[in-house]
């Protein structure tokens, strides 16, 4: 009798031991073989909005490349964008639409130096809806029914600031002054011509050429204000040097290259 019960009691610890060994090799959070995983590395990236739409489409194709990369951005004006980097916000690499705010961040040394680069090009353009036949020229602009003009903020938009710099040089800056709209940033000076809120509009050409509810009038003289030049550079404080410096090199690729001339930019790059 002392026999049988000690055979149960050794037959029930053996089946708790083949069940408990059952269960480790179908729970992966125990299996050592599959709980290896490729270490992701996120980057930060500062840009400026008009390069909202191209951005977006080069980060599907750099998931395939680096799929270990997360790239995650922040769009806005350039300005605003700057004092964010001054004020210590989180990134790793900027791409401004204009020199100025890329230079205030290089005097303080906020800048890895040797990383920066000009990037892209631009065209500044005048827009209005796809309705209005009021302006068809700058001429136009000063005209009695043509009530608001937008552009963005001189101070913070670089667009804005060569559209002062264009409209001065041609002689229609004062007298357009009380017809400004100011707004933060292209992206917004093109939803105020998109929604009627504004009769013509000044941006670039990759913004006017992401809409379909815009039409470009004209585009100004490249000689009446300075070149359009996007540069980029890795910001000092990044913790993912390496990440950004492949991420920065692949946008000055061809095949980056390509898809920024695709959505109205200009390649520069040498």
């Amino acid at each position: 009798m002392k026999k049988i019960s000690w055979l149960l009691v050794l037959s029930f610890s053996l089946l708790i031991i083949l069940s408990s060994v059952g269960c480790n090799a179908n729970n992966p959070a125990q299996s050592p073989e599959k709980t290896t995983q490729v270490e992701s590395t996120e980057i930060m990236v500062s840009a400026a909005a008009s390069l909202q739409n191209s951005l977006t489409e080069l980060q599907k194709d750099y998931a395939q490349k680096k799929p270990e990369v997360k790239l995650t951005f922040n769009f806005g004006s350039s300005g605003t964008l700057q004092q964010q980097i001054e004020q210590g916000a989180p990134a790793d690499l900027f791409i401004s639409a204009g020199k100025s705010q890329m230079d205030a961040l290089g005097q303080k040394n906020l800048l890895v130096k040797e990383s920066r680069i000009d990037l892209l090009g631009n065209d500044l353009v005048l827009v209005t809806g796809k309705q209005n036949n009021k302006v068809t020229s700058l001429a136009d602009l000063a005209k009695a029914d043509v009530g608001k003009i937008s552009i963005g903020t001189p101070e913070s938009v670089p667009a804005g600031k060569y559209a002062q710099e264009a409209l001065t040089s041609l002689k229609l800056w004062e007298q357009l002054t009380p017809k400004f709209v100011l707004a933060k940033d292209v992206t917004q000076v093109l939803n105020y011509v998109e929604t009627g809120n504004v009769d013509a509009g000044l941006v670039y050409q990759s913004d006017a050429q992401g809409s379909d509810k815009v039409k470009v009038v004209m585009a100004l003289p490249e000689s009446s204000h300075k070149p359009i030049v996007y540069p980029a550079a890795i910001i000092s404080a990044t913790k993912n040097q390496q990440a950004a410096e492949d991420f920065l090199k692949y946008l000055q690729s061809s095949e980056a290259q390509k898809i920024f001339t695709q959505y109205g930019f200009k390649s520069i790059v040498k």
